[in-house]
């Protein structure tokens, strides 16, 4: 007989997986790293890391590096990690690589160039061109002098012709470059020594990665992840992922995982950024069940955080930056307790510390 598990329960057991329930670690045991930290905002990846215990005295001096990887975005993964990290993003298919690169996709298959054969072509050219640390527009400068006219674009707002942006990023870590910390626009540089896998370890399958952290899930939640098509994830789906239900909908966990998806909320406050793994799910649905809240906590531009109570994201925050201070602006979708305010305003001041900034305040929207 299939399992049945709650809204709440799903909720509890990622909030676990993902470690937002651990006040300290280092980036070897950091369950996230093995998907990737997506290192988007002014806070991004190293809050995340924040969140989950990982600060700056915990993480060594270049032991974590970012990269272009899953759906374009800049990721942060552990640096030993790479090799295997580069085999585990790599497209699955001819027509997997033809959907993540978006429109470029149909000047090269009208020019005959297959897609894989293109970002391959990109990569090296990029190796080529990237010998010591560049900026993301000198690099695509000289990318625009070197390949053919399938592999660019005319861009209006720039009235200039650009490599295609997609496979640009996608062929940066097969070229062996990552993105240095803490610049934008973004400077590349080469990794010392890089060559990638054959195959990717175990712990970075992205399809059992997405199952390890963010299930129960289904095939398509994978591969709207992975900008990826679903036939291309049910070819990869794991063999030891066992059926459960979740409400009325048939999902996947990995059976190891099974029975920790009983123990029920995880008991914890956090602010996360707007692009933290617990939001990046694909099931919006079921993360926030209203759907006013829902397109609030997603609009087109200009995401704010989530404000997670006890596995349950029950509002939304803004920082409010001037000068030296923070002041955190934060909206509440349900009543809460002075408890729970209180541990907000804690999170606030862990924020403000963060950002190495003085807390103004916190102030809740009426």
């Amino acid at each position: 007989m299939t399992s049945s598990y709650s809204r709440a329960e799903v909720l509890g057991f990622r909030a676990r997986a993902q470690q937002l329930d651990r006040s300290s670690g280092r980036p070897t045991g950091t369950a996230i790293l093995d998907l990737g930290v997506q290192d988007s905002g002014a806070d991004g990846a190293r809050w995340a890391l924040t969140n989950r215990g990982v600060g700056p005295a915990e993480a060594g001096v270049d032991e974590l590096a970012a990269v272009w990887t899953v759906r374009g975005a800049p990721h942060v993964y552990r640096r030993l990690d790479l090799p295997s990290v580069a085999a585990a993003v790599a497209p699955f298919s001819e027509a997997d690589a033809g959907k993540r690169i978006l429109d470029a996709s149909k000047p090269l298959k009208e020019a005959g160039i297959d897609n894989l054969e293109a970002l391959d072509t990109v990569a090296a050219t990029m190796r080529r061109v990237v010998a010591a640390p560049m900026r993301k527009g000198a690099v695509s400068a000289r990318l625009t002098e070197l390949l053919d006219p399938p592999y660019l674009r005319f861009c209006r707002p720039c009235n200039a012709t650009h490599p295609y942006e997609m496979p640009f990023r996608l062929a940066a870590l097969r070229a062996g470059l990552e993105l240095e910390a803490q610049t934008s626009p973004p400077v590349l540089r080469p990794l010392a020594g890089f060559q990638a896998a054959e195959t990717a370890a175990e712990q970075h399958d992205v399809v059992r990665a997405y199952l390890r952290l963010l299930g129960p899930a289904t095939p398509r939640h994978v591969a709207d992840y992975l900008d990826a098509p679903v036939t291309d994830v049910r070819a990869r789906w794991p063999s030891d992922a066992v059926e459960v239900l979740v409400g009325d909908e048939l999902r996947w966990v990995l059976a190891a995982d099974e029975g920790a998806l009983a123990a029920g909320p995880a008991r914890l406050t956090r602010l996360l950024g707007p692009f933290d793994l617990f939001l990046q799910a694909r099931d919006r649905t079921l993360l926030v069940d209203d759907r006013t809240h829902a397109k609030h906590m997603w609009p087109t531009l200009g995401r704010p955080g989530g404000v997670l109570v006890d596995s349950e994201v029950v509002g939304a925050w803004r920082p409010r930056k001037a000068g030296r201070k923070l002041r955190v602006h934060v909206e509440l979708w349900t009543d809460a307790s002075r408890a729970v305010r209180t541990s907000i305003e804690e999170q606030a001041q862990r924020l403000a510390d963060h950002r190495h900034a003085a807390l103004s305040g916190v102030e809740y929207a009426d």
